[in-house]
């Protein structure tokens, strides 16, 4: 009943998000007329007569009610629609971009699974033998710290402009899919091999590990069992892996220029072509769906007959010490290139273009001159700016869905599984591009833990034992809530958005890489990552500083999130 009732839940805000992109010329009070005149007729005047004609064509006379019926028939019969660009059929252009998502897709998570299995098998044996377990140490920790759109970068400017080993663009081949696949699966990877270790040696700590020890088990027996006991919490956070790589495609395949169903969905977002957009989002956030659902069928069947299983995430083995030091390695730095950014002249000298670095310019110039370091300390108002604003406006959200659970439980569960690209192609053709644009579509894909984790602190403040004791001495209602449950709820619920706050500044940045935020000018560091790929030969450092800022302010937040849980020596 369970599965039925998540499967209802997704259908129905899949299709409510469809009947939103069909709405689109309504809602966001804009004419597509007038793009798609561009797009199919380059030079042509936009007269009155011309747009009219188009708006036939396109049958957005006809209303939105009737556009949504006839789109619901098509679909009904399995027809995607004809392109508003193109004039070509929807499923021509959709279904071979989808297959070569498909096959990018599946490289990414066998990247994943390799990674996590190499890390995984030295935990077995160390469970197995009695000893205790690691997270993985840096090499997991920097792994999970790297964004997809940033690797895809770094793989280009390593790999392919610098070493010359592998091909940057197109997708002719297995040489075209190294790349896309290692920057799709190396995040994930890494953050299924810290889950993975952390659940079997918080598992290898039960007592029946030892008992078996004693009855003289063998070592590949006891593994077994670790694996099955530890397996059901990580399947569903290998399902929101697979999320994020299905949203990973967006980037992934614009900086490779693969032909995928991402770099689609991004070009009808562009042009407007609101029936290709319907067919993209419906297949990359059909796959989210799938894989939810089969992670928590999967995670069902293998749950031990009470239904109870191993903590996803148990508390961290290390000490204090160690965890502030690696906190000063990667805050610091960053901290301190801020700072002196913040201090320095960014205005634009075309005369000092792509310097190399020097006293007057310690990181050189960027393609307008600019100051590298200035720009630097700059973008970093903005991407840390524009996500304390998410941060904040996902935390009031999820505060008051919290105190209503059989809404938040649902939405959260369906939402979960919406990528950060997509909310931000959706939000763009509604709101158009800007830093505010970003800031709702990370709110959109962020709330959903937040939320499910009020409802949780807010039911056991419900179930708390003096609780009765003050309604029987006459509490009402309203005092209750706000002098009991909402200081319950709001303190925790506070802690877990500020964890959650780097992930959101690394959305925001992957929104402005894709130029989906920040206007193309901006100092955001991914929108400035952006703008320096095309002179990465010439200009390392304009791209390798906000992509080194990124993964330092991520390791830096691993490290913090760690440092209350280690245990002292």
């Amino acid at each position: 009943m369970a599965l039925l009732r998540g499967l209802l839940t997704r259908v129905a805000v899949l299709a409510a998000v469809l009947a939103a992109i069909g709405l689109m010329p309504w809602l966001a009070r804009r004419d597509p007329a007038l793009t798609v005149l561009r797009a199919r007729y380059p030079g042509r005047e936009a007269t009155d007569t011309a747009l009219d004609a188009i708006r036939a064509d396109l049958g957005l006379d006809a209303g939105p009610l009737a556009i949504l019926r006839d789109r619901a028939a098509g679909l009904a019969r399995g027809d995607l629609g004809t392109s508003w660009v193109s004039g070509e059929p929807v499923a021509a252009t959709v279904l071979p971009a989808f297959g070569t998502s498909l096959t990018v897709m599946g490289a990414a998570l066998a990247v994943v699974l390799a990674i996590a299995c190499a890390a995984a098998a030295p935990a077995l044996r160390r469970g197995a033998d009695g000893r205790a377990v690691g997270t993985g140490g840096i090499a997991v920790a920097g792994l999970a710290a790297l964004p997809e759109f940033l690797v895809a970068a770094l793989g280009v400017a390593v790999f392919a402009a610098w070493l010359g080993l592998l091909p940057a663009y197109g997708f002719s081949g297995p040489q075209h899919l190294v790349l896309p696949a290692l920057a799709m699966g190396l995040s994930g990877g890494g953050v299924l091999a810290r889950l993975g270790r952390d659940a079997i040696g918080q598992v290898a700590a039960e007592d029946w590990v030892r008992q078996w020890r004693t009855a003289g088990y063998t070592r590949r027996r006891i593994a077994r069992g670790l694996l099955r006991r530890a397996l059901p919490p990580l399947l569903p956070q290998f399902a929101i892996i697979a999320v994020s790589i299905t949203g990973a495609a967006v980037a992934v395949e614009t900086v490779f220029a693969v032909p995928g169903l991402g770099r689609a969905a991004l070009d009808a977002a562009d042009a407007q072509d609101l029936p290709v957009l319907q067919a993209c989002t419906a297949l990359l956030v059909g796959l989210g769906f799938a894989a939810g659902l089969a992670a928590r069928a999967a995670a069902h069947r293998l749950a031990g007959p009470d239904g109870t299983t191993a903590p996803a995430v148990p508390p961290v083995r290390g000490s204090r010490r160690a965890g502030a030091l690696w906190i000063a390695c990667t805050a610091g730095p960053l901290l301190i290139a801020v700072a002196y950014g913040l201090a320095r002249s960014g205005a634009v000298a075309t005369g000092s273009r792509l310097e190399a670095p020097a006293a007057a310019h310690w990181l050189g110039t960027d393609e307008l001159g600019r100051d590298v370091l200035a720009r630097l300390g700059q973008g970093a108002q903005w991407t840390i700016g524009a996500a304390v604003a998410a941060c904040a406006l996902s935390y009031l959200l999820a505060l008051a869905l919290g105190f209503v659970p059989r809404l938040a439980h649902p939405l959260a569960e369906a939402c979960n599984s919406f990528p950060v690209a997509i909310a931000g192609m959706l939000v763009v053709v509604l709101l158009g591009r800007g830093p505010w644009g970003a800031v709702l579509a990370v709110v959109a894909v962020s709330w959903p833990p937040l939320a499910a984790h009020a409802a949780e602190l807010a039911a056991r403040a419900r179930t708390a034992g003096h609780l009765e004791a003050r309604l029987a001495l006459g509490a009402g209602r309203w005092w209750v809530l706000r002098r009991h449950t909402l200081p319950l709820v709001a303190g925790p619920l506070a802690s877990h958005a500020g964890l959650r706050l780097p992930g959101m500044a690394l959305g925001i940045a992957s929104l402005g890489f894709l130029g989906l935020g920040a206007g193309p000018d901006s100092p955001e560091w991914g929108a400035s990552l952006a703008r320096s790929l095309p002179y990465l030969e010439r200009a390392p450092l304009a791209a390798l500083a906000p992509a080194a800022a990124m993964i330092a302010m991520t390791l830096a937040a691993m490290a913090a999130v760690s440092l209350p849980r280690a245990r002292r020596r």
